[in-house]
């Protein structure tokens, strides 16, 4: 049987990702893993690359939050 890649895990320097991560998802539902994408992408045009890497890792976050199974090794 095959399974599909597990997906890239978040690193999370702080709690303060999770915090970011909960806003935007309180604040644009379903959208709030593009409104962070964009924001990365944003970052990157600017040439900030450490706010670029931020956004990524809570855009994996909301999408990691907002799946219907567990993802990782589940004990």
């Amino acid at each position: 049987m095959f399974d599909p890649p597990m997906p890239q895990l978040p690193y999370l320097a702080s709690i303060e990702e999770v915090v970011t991560a909960d806003r935007l998802i309180a604040e644009y539902g379903e959208e709030a893993g593009f409104e962070a994408a964009s924001r990365a992408d944003r970052s990157r045009d600017l040439g900030n690359h450490i706010h670029f890497c931020r956004w990524r890792q809570i855009e994996r976050l909301i999408l990691m939050l907002s799946a219907d199974e567990a993802v990782g090794t589940v004990h």
